[in-house]
């Protein structure tokens, strides 16, 4: 770990991230673009010192939780930045959730302030009605939908505020996990951490700056997006690309045509969608692709390159560091791989002795640097189990190599023993992702009629009929590139995949 940032004792990351665009002459320059127009780091600034003002003047003080249900825009970025500046917390929620989520989200944040799109408030009025610590429901679109318009509540605060006196290791953010067993939890995190990454990975692997134009996939309540589409771009001056609606291939290339951004975050599926719906012949003036969420798989990455040839920046995160620390770099691509680890970031691959493995060989992987959470809320055990001292203690297996590229080899709980020997569902994906009719595949296991655990395929077809026969094409594919234990028993084929609204596949739904 050569490299790693530091940050005074008394620090609000709300002045990191977009009080010092303005104090260093950046204030007219474009922050942010979106469905309605433009608007300049000083207009959101503006817009940020109202929100925190009217949170104020209803009640909100330090430590409190504010619940964000907004679409991507300058609200979004308004509301995440002003509740930081008084020194409550944010957390964020998917405004497209189903309206019963609503009620566990309220309750396990105890938000005292829910801003919410006019139509979500609606939609979950009992859930806002007997939440019992909310204070003040501030809504945006429409008139009030029974609490108080953006318009009169922001609106006629004044656009001047002065930002709480925050400690660099007070709480600032909640994360959640994905919740791919049982209810999200949230990492609780404080306002350090989301520097410490912008400085490490934002500005050392990205090397973001200035003229940069961002544009993503992912929706902002997502940490991931949280950080290449509004954190990552205040913090260098630069602009960022945001649009309401669901992201789509011909809407993200018309949008690449119009706004011309340098920077696209985005996850396997809409890179696959991508290639697949063929767009035009060149993405100018994009620099780089960064993905994420799940493990970009090598044929995907060969494909997107002899159409575009533009850059993948494959890598991992999770919640409980914030962002990305290990990734890939330009000119250094490993198609297959996640990358190396970026500046300030240390990691392990554990066996389970508890010590490190051997180069080559499958562990879990382990992560230090100081983005990492302070704890899980309300979920004392498990934040004993993953976060162990500076170490965070991953559920995912992954194999290094000699020149420190990491391999994803899937999630501990996802590995099948076949014949008493452990297959990675990834590496059988990876090989039928190869096979010219394999759209998507997931792999999962199943028992025989013996009771023998066996590679199960669920495969979207591309260009084929689904047949008998396509489904021994494709474990015949398998069976000449792999072990023949590692070839899937079974093919089924599917319309999609179950996803999370992360995208990351559901391989619980599968396997019901």
């Amino acid at each position: 770990m050569t490299f790693a940032p530091t940050f005074p004792e008394r620090f609000n990351m709300a002045r990191y991230f977009l009080d010092e665009r303005v104090e260093e002459g950046r204030g007219d320059a474009t922050a942010i673009i979106d469905d309605a127009g433009r608007y300049s780091y000083r207009d959101v600034q503006a817009l940020a010192n109202r929100v925190g003002g009217a949170l104020r003047a209803r009640g909100v003080g330090p430590e409190d939780r504010v619940l964000i249900g907004l679409g991507d825009g300058v609200e979004f970025a308004a509301a995440f930045f002003g509740v930081l500046k008084i020194g409550a917390v944010v957390t964020m929620v998917n405004p497209e959730l189903p309206d019963a989520d609503y009620r566990y989200y309220l309750d396990y944040t105890r938000a005292r302030a829910f801003i919410a799109e006019r139509a979500l408030a609606d939609r979950i009025r009992p859930q806002i009605e007997s939440s019992p610590l909310l204070r003040a429901l501030i809504t945006v679109g429409g008139d009030g939908g029974g609490g108080e318009r953006w318009e009169d509540s922001v609106g006629r605060e004044p656009p001047e505020l002065e930002n709480w006196d925050t400690s660099k290791d007070d709480p600032s953010v909640w994360l959640f996990t994905s919740g791919s067993t049982g209810k999200p939890k949230a990492a609780v995190h404080l306002h350090h951490d989301f520097p410490y990454n912008t400085e490490c990975y934002a500005k050392q692997v990205l090397a973001l700056g200035a003229g940069d134009r961002t544009l993503g996939v992912p929706k902002l309540f997502f940490g991931y997006a949280t950080g290449t589409d509004l954190m990552f771009p205040f913090a260098v001056g630069a602009t960022a690309i945001l649009f309401r609606d669901k992201a789509t291939p011909e809407g993200l290339f018309d949008l690449i045509e119009r706004h011309r951004p340098t920077v696209l975050t985005s996850v396997p599926t809409m890179i696959n969608k991508m290639v697949q719906a063929g767009g035009p012949a060149s993405l100018a003036p994009l620099r780089c692709c960064i993905s994420a969420g799940e493990a970009l798989p090598e044929e995907l990455y060969r494909r997107w390159m002899q159409r575009w040839n533009v850059e993948i920046l494959d890598g991992i995160g999770s919640a409980e560091l914030f962002h990305i620390y290990i990734s890939n770099r330009f000119g250094e691509v490993k198609a297959g791989s996640l990358g190396r680890l970026v500046p300030g970031y240390e990691a392990r691959v554990v066996g389970a002795d508890g010590r490190d493995v051997p180069d080559g060989e499958i562990g879990t992987l382990w992560v230090k640097g100081d983005s990492a959470a302070l704890c899980y809320w309300q979920a004392h055990e498990k934040s004993k189990e993953v976060l162990r001292g500076d170490w965070v203690v991953s559920g995912d297996l992954f194999r290094r190599d000699e020149a420190g590229y990491f391999y994803y080899a899937g999630r501990a709980d996802d590995m099948l023993k076949v014949g008493g020997i452990f297959v990675a569902p990834t590496e059988v994906e990876a090989c039928l992702a190869r096979h010219p009719n394999v759209h998507e595949v997931a792999v999962v296991g199943f028992e025989d009629e013996d009771g023998l655990v066996k590679p199960l395929a669920f495969v979207v077809a591309r260009d084929a009929q689904p047949s008998e026969a396509l489904a021994q094409s494709i474990v015949e594919h398998a069976k000449r590139e792999l072990a023949r234990y590692k070839a899937p028993h079974r093919v089924e084929f599917v319309a999609e995949l179950p996803r999370s609204d992360r995208g990351k596949i559901l391989r619980r739904e599968l396997r019901k």
